[in-house]
This record gives C-alpha cells, sequence and structure tokens, in this order.
C-alpha cells in the first residue's frame, strides 16, 4: 500500500477537470485519492480464479417484447380520414411560398 500523490499530479487531475481547488481542497484530494488507490490495491489482492467477470452484479436479461407487426397495413382506413389525398398519401397545403 502506501500509494503517494505528488502535488503535479493533483494540479494535472484538477486541470483536466477544469477545477480550480484551493491548498486545502488539493490536499483532501490528494489524500481520498491515495485513499482509493490503496482500496484497489487491496481489491487487486483477492483470488478471483474461477470467478467468471461480469458488467452488472445482477443477471440482465432483454425485458423488451419481439418487434412484432399486430395491426397489420391499415393504410386505406387511415387514409378515409383525410380531408384530402393523393394516391396514398395525404394531400396537405404548401407551407413553404
Amino acid at each position: 500500500m502506501g500509494n503517494i500523490i505528488s502535488d503535479e499530479t493533483i494540479e494535472y487531475v484538477g486541470i483536466l477537470a477544469k477545477l480550480e481547488l484551493s491548498g486545502e481542497e488539493k490536499e483532501a484530494a490528494k489524500n481520498d485519492m491515495e485513499k482509493m488507490l490503496d482500496y484497489i490495491d487491496t481489491l487487486n489482492e483477492l483470488d478471483t480464479t474461477g470467478i467468471e467477470p461480469m458488467s452488472h452484479v445482477l443477471p440482465v436479461h432483454n425485458v423488451f417484447r419481439e418487434d412484432v407487426v399486430t395491426n397489420g397495413n391499415e393504410r386505406e382506413a387511415t387514409l378515409a380520414n383525410a380531408p384530402a389525398r393523393t394516391e396514398d398519401s395525404f394531400e396537405v397545403p404548401k407551407t413553404i411560398g
């Protein structure tokens, strides 16, 4: 353990994150980052042989239904409601002069 974050690293991260940190905030960020890296080192010590990699802790299944047409071709019924039609399309007034 004992990850040490340098002042330059904190400055660089601040620039990347577009943050203006005070000296006190930089020290707090350094401590937080060191703790995070120490925790990651602890996790890396775990024996994960035989453990299947996963992207989510719960199994993810597709909950969407199949995309199946249920109403068929209702073109004539739809166009029957049109105030004006041209062949198989709605006829609308011209909008650009």
